[in-house]
């Protein structure tokens, strides 16, 4: 503005030098043409002049339109006069905190992803078309085998299904139901369904969430058997005890008698304590199972071990991959099924192991460790309640044995099921997880 205000000034002035005189003698023309050349070294001194500031609003506008697309990475070169600069400056700041704050985001997403996808725990977001637009791994394998399920509806989802989970789906209350087993054989599930409804982005969204409280369930009934044979085992312990001390002293005191009598009382008694004894501890050693100490181990050596203690065929070859888990726990689990099998009334030719790798349903890998027998096997009541403490089928059974071998490999985070194979006899199946180290 000021260049163009300079040119005109000397324009009017050139003009009035030559006025009148020079117009009579130069012509209109060449005033005419003087006036054009004037114009235009005004405007191109004006555009010399403001070329900074013209450069400085191209670079501001086209970060701006990047800002707009949501990407901002754009830095404008700080340059021109201070107030220019500093426009530049503040603009390239306000992008560089919008980066920082969109990575922190981003992360901060991944992590929620990752956690959720990792989750045990079955999760399912709705829209309010009952349209499925998100849903972790473990729903995934649970309603469609891990292949992706987003874009159904929750209608086509359950076509197939069991009958009890899509009516518990269905159900606008949460709250605890059952799954049965896959067969007669199989332990029955039980979950527990919750719902949330909120709104996002002026729509409605519903989240359904699944949780297996089979295990959970299974945890709290122990707990609670074992702190009944805590509480049993003291009082018992507290009249075993001075029992066993006074039979010592009777023993001493009735010596020069020699009453066979009293001697015979006396081993009756002691014999009744020592037995008991024994009983509590047994049951003891339950409520107090320490924690695996989990290692790695070789199969062969394994049923080496297990083998010079009872027969059996082992079926298959091993893994070549060691196992990990606590090996004295899991070889006492593997005998007691052993002592069990030959107590089944099946020959010893028919009791078999058999050790291989296996992929569950929710991707978890592992190893299945299989006991079979062609005994009795057992009738569709006791394989519902053969795991629990206490129960026992035998007249001097404890109803400890399979109650341990339970507790030992859920300690390991395993699984144990029992089976009626097909011919006759019993399948005991447990599921120990493989070493997360060496994958």
């Amino acid at each position: 503005m000021l260049s163009s205000a300079c040119a005109i000034g000397l324009l009017i002035g050139l003009l009035e030098w030559l006025t009148p005189v020079a117009i009579s003698d130069l012509g209109w023309s060449l005033i005419g043409t003087a006036v054009l050349f004037g114009v235009l070294f005004s405007l191109l001194v004006s555009r010399y002049l403001t070329r900074d500031l013209a450069r400085s609003l191209s670079a501001l506008e086209v970060g701006l339109l990047n800002f707009k697309d949501n990407d901002f990475s754009v830095h404008i070169p700080e340059q021109g006069d201070g107030q220019l600069r500093a426009l530049a400056t503040l603009f390239n700041q306000s992008a560089q905190v919008l980066r920082q704050e969109r990575q922190y985001i981003y992360q901060r997403e991944l992590l929620l992803d990752k956690v959720i996808q990792s989750s045990p725990n079955v999760m399912l977001l709705l829209d309010d078309q009952q349209r499925i637009i998100y849903a972790n791994d473990a729903a995934r394998h649970l309603f469609n085998q891990g292949a992706r399920i987003e874009g159904l509806k929750l209608s086509e989802l359950l076509n197939g299904l069991s009958e009890e989970l899509a009516i518990a789906l269905h159900n606008p209350k949460g709250g605890l139901f059952t799954l049965a087993g896959d067969n007669e054989e199989s332990e029955d599930e039980t979950w527990h369904l919750s719902r949330g409804r909120f709104l996002l982005n002026g729509q409605y969204h519903h989240l359904i969430l699944l949780k297996q409280m089979t295990r959970e369930l299974n945890r709290q009934e122990v707990a609670v058997w074992k702190k009944v044979i805590r509480i049993i085992s003291h009082e018992l312990n507290n009249s075993v005890a001075p029992i066993a001390s006074m039979v010592k002293s009777g023993r001493k005191i009735t010596a020069p008698l020699a009453d066979p009598k009293l001697q015979l009382i006396f081993d009756t008694i002691e014999d009744r304590t020592s037995h008991l004894s024994q009983f509590i501890f047994n049951y003891a050693r339950f409520a107090k199972l320490p924690l695996p100490k989990k290692g790695r181990v070789d199969w062969a050596r394994l049923t080496d071990q297990l083998a010079q203690h009872y027969g059996f065929t082992l079926e298959g070859e091993l893994p070549t991959a060691p196992g990990y888990f606590d090996l004295i726990q899991i070889e006492q689990v593997l005998l007691n099924l052993l002592k069990n099998a030959h107590e089944s009334g099946s020959n010893t030719d028919a009791i078999s192991l058999r050790i291989y790798l296996s992929v569950l349903a929710d991707g978890s890998s592992g190893v299945i460790i299989e006991v079979n027998d062609r005994g009795s096997g057992m009738s569709p009541e006791v394989l519902t309640q053969a795991l629990l403490p206490f129960y026992s089928t035998k007249h001097s059974g404890t109803g400890l044995g399979l109650a341990l071998c339970r507790e030992i490999i859920e300690a390991h985070d395993g699984r144990i099921s029992l089976h009626n194979r097909e011919d006759a006899g019993l399948m005991v199946k447990l599921w120990l997880p493989s070493d997360e180290r060496s994958q």
